[in-house]
C-alpha cells in the first residue's frame, strides 16, 4: 500500500470498529441486579422507638441564680420533675394517634387488645418517664393489660442513664478532646458571640435590661468554657447550661397551657420561645453529638432496641429523656425538625424510632422516623386526627439508602457500638 494511504486507510477501519461498539449491544448480564421495592410494596413488620417524657415541672427548685432574673417563678401543680396532669393527657392523645396510625398500617388491630407479645413498654428509673408510658398506652391500648418495665434504682438504670451509673467506659480526657473540637475558632466565648440575639431575647425575658444589666444580670457576660467531668461526658458549661434551662422551663410553661401571663412573665410570645430553644439545642449539639460521647452514652439504648428491631415484638416503646433521644441521634448522625421547633430539638413526647418493613421475599428494611407533636397541640390538648396529624417524619440515615436493608443497618450499628464497662456486661 501506499506509504501516504496507509494512515488513511488505518483511521477508517478506526472508525468503522468504533461506530461498530457504539451500536452493538452489550452482552446479556449472568446475574440481574437486585430491585429496590418502594416503600408502599413492603408490610410495617415491627417499630421501635424511643420518646420523650411529658410536659412537666423544673426538675429542681433553683433554675437559675437569682441575680438573673428579677421575678419569682410560677408554681406547678405537681412535684419537681413529674409528669403533670396536662402532660399525661397530652400523651394520651399521642397514644390515640399512634393506635390509629399503626392499626391502619396493619400493626395493630384497629379496636380490642394486641397479642399478649405484641408490644413491650420499658420506662427509665425516673417516675416521669414511667408515668409516660403509662399515659401513653391508656390512650393507645385502652383497658388492655401491658406491663410498663423500669429498673428499680438510678444505680441499675445502665440503659437510660449509663455513663451516670458507670455502665460505660469513659475517658474524660478523650471526652474534653472530642466535644472541644466541635467548638469554632474562638472557642466557646465565639459560640456565645454567634447567639447575642438569644441572649438578648434571654436578658429581656428575665427583666434583665437598663440599670440591671449593667449591674451585673447579663447571661452572655458569663465566663464561658466546657466543664470536664470525671467519668462522665463534659457540660456544655456557663452561659449556655443557664440559658438551656431556662429556654426549657419557658417551653414548658408554655406547653402546660398557663395564662401567657406566667409564661416568661408575659414578656415572651411562642415564636420567641422557639427561637430561645435554639440554646436549648445546642447544648445537646455539644453534649451528645461527639462520636466520641454519642457512641458511649447511646450504646446500651441502641444495641437493645436494634435487638429489638431484629426479633422483638411488633411495637417496642421506650420511654426515656431529651438526653436519650439527642444522644441517640448523635450516635446515627440523625437529624429532624418538628413543626414549631428547631432543628434536632427533642419535644416533651416526642419519639426518634423506626420502622421494619418486609417485602415479600422476606427482605427487611429500615426507615428511621421522628414523631412528635406541636407546641400548639400539647398546649391546647387538641385531638390528633387526619386533619390533625401529629408531625411524623422520615429521617435520612447516613451510610444507607432511605430503604435501608436490615442487614446494613446492622452492620453500620455494631461497628459503633461500645462494650459496657466490667459490671455492666450482660
Amino acid at each position: 500500500m501506499n506509504p501516504v494511504l496507509r494512515p488513511l486507510a488505518l483511521a477508517a477501519m478506526l472508525a468503522t470498529w468504533l461506530l461498530a461498539g457504539c451500536t452493538s449491544q452489550p452482552a446479556a448480564s449472568t446475574s440481574a441486579p437486585e430491585s429496590v421495592p418502594t416503600a408502599d410494596a413492603l408490610k410495617l413488620q415491627r417499630v421501635v422507638m424511643l420518646m420523650r417524657h411529658g410536659v412537666r415541672p423544673p426538675t429542681k427548685e433553683k433554675i437559675a441564680p437569682e441575680a438573673l432574673h428579677d421575678r419569682a417563678w410560677p408554681n406547678w401543680s405537681v412535684g419537681f420533675g413529674e409528669l403533670t396532669l396536662h402532660g399525661h393527657d397530652a400523651v394520651r392523645l399521642l397514644g390515640e394517634w399512634d393506635r390509629v396510625n399503626w392499626a391502619r398500617r396493619g400493626l395493630l388491630p384497629a379496636s380490642g387488645c394486641p397479642g399478649e407479645n405484641d408490644v413491650a413498654i420499658a420506662a427509665s428509673s425516673k417516675s416521669r418517664t414511667q408515668a409516660t408510658a403509662r399515659a401513653l398506652l391508656e390512650g393507645m391500648l385502652p383497658g388492655c393489660v401491658v406491663q410498663v418495665r423500669f429498673p428499680a434504682s438510678p444505680e441499675r438504670d445502665v440503659e437510660f442513664h449509663p455513663l451516670e451509673a458507670g455502665a460505660m467506659p469513659i475517658d474524660a480526657d478523650e471526652a474534653m478532646r472530642a466535644v472541644s473540637a466541635l467548638a469554632p475558632p474562638g472557642g466557646m466565648r465565639a459560640e456565645v458571640a454567634a447567639h447575642l440575639r438569644q441572649f438578648d431575647l434571654l436578658n429581656m425575658a428575665l427583666g434583665c435590661t437598663g440599670a440591671r444589666k449593667n449591674a451585673g444580670c447579663d447571661i452572655a457576660a458569663l465566663p464561658a468554657g466546657l466543664v470536664r467531668n470525671e467519668g462522665d461526658r463534659p457540660d456544655v458549661g456557663d452561659p449556655f447550661g443557664i440559658a438551656s434551662t431556662i429556654s426549657q422551663t419557658f417551653l414548658l410553661e408554655y406547653l402546660e397551657g398557663m395564662p401567657m401571663r406566667d409564661v416568661a412573665w408575659g414578656r415572651l410570645t411562642r415564636e420567641q420561645i422557639e427561637e430561645l430553644l435554639e440554646l436549648n439545642t445546642l447544648k445537646f449539639h455539644y453534649e451528645g453529638r461527639a462520636p466520641y460521647v454519642a457512641a458511649r452514652a447511646a450504646s446500651p439504648l441502641a444495641s437493645r432496641m436494634l435487638k429489638a428491631m431484629r426479633q422483638g415484638p411488633k411495637l417496642t416503646v421506650l420511654a426515656g429523656h431529651d438526653t436519650n433521644i439527642a444522644d441517640l441521634g448523635g450516635f446515627l448522625d440523625l437529624h429532624w425538625q418538628v413543626p414549631s421547633y428547631p432543628r434536632d430539638n427533642a419535644p416533651p413526647g416526642g419519639a426518634l424510632g423506626f420502622e421494619v418493613l418486609s417485602a415479600a421475599s422476606g427482605k427487611q428494611f429500615v426507615r428511621a422516623f421522628y414523631r412528635a407533636q406541636t407546641m400548639d397541640q400539647v398546649r391546647e390538648l387538641r385531638p390528633l386526627s387526619d386533619a390533625n396529624p401529629a408531625s411524623y417524619e422520615y429521617l435520612p440515615i447516613p451510610g444507607c439508602a432511605s430503604l435501608c436493608p436490615l442487614e446494613e443497618f446492622d452492620r453500620m450499628v455494631h461497628s459503633k457500638l461500645v462494650e459496657p464497662a466490667g459490671e455492666a456486661r450482660p
